[in-house]
């Protein structure tokens, strides 16, 4: 993986980045738009991680920190490029940047359903935590 270049992601790969996720990412329902992308990256100019391989974009996660925890999303790969490592290289960038941060934990969105997902994180070292579930309120 030595030809990957893990890199933040900046305003101009706003419209690459949204692209990509909807051939990439799984779940991709979310109500995705420039302007929230964008505000990611101004509040957090390091917290979207993208993954290239010559010059092209075939990987991304975005890493949120917000002062006390880490969390873990979109993490997506190029299905041409999967199983090459490249989930790994963005995972551990991840938590390279969390540590730099003092986190002593990082936590991971994964879809339920999303199997290959579930062994990219075991991999990593990432399991499900089964005391907690996720409580959601659509606000629109």
């Amino acid at each position: 993986m030595a030809d990957v270049l893990v890199r933040h992601g900046g305003l101009d790969d706003v419209g690459a980045v949204l692209a990509f996720w909807l051939d990439a990412a799984e779940g991709t329902d979310r109500h995705d738009d420039p302007e929230k992308v964008a505000a990611l990256i101004e509040r957090d100019p390091e917290a979207l991680l993208i993954a290239e391989l010559d010059g092209r974009m075939v990987g991304t996660l975005i890493a949120g920190w917000d002062g006390w925890r880490a969390h873990l999303y979109r993490l997506a790969v190029d299905p041409a490029h999967r199983r090459q490592g490249i989930g790994s290289l963005l995972i551990q960038a991840a938590e390279e940047r969390f540590t730099a941060f003092g986190a002593f934990r990082v936590d991971a969105m994964v879809l339920h359903d999303n199997e290959p997902a579930h062994h990219a994180w075991s991999a990593a070292g990432y399991g499900v935590q089964p005391q907690w579930g996720r409580w959601v309120k659509p606000l629109a």
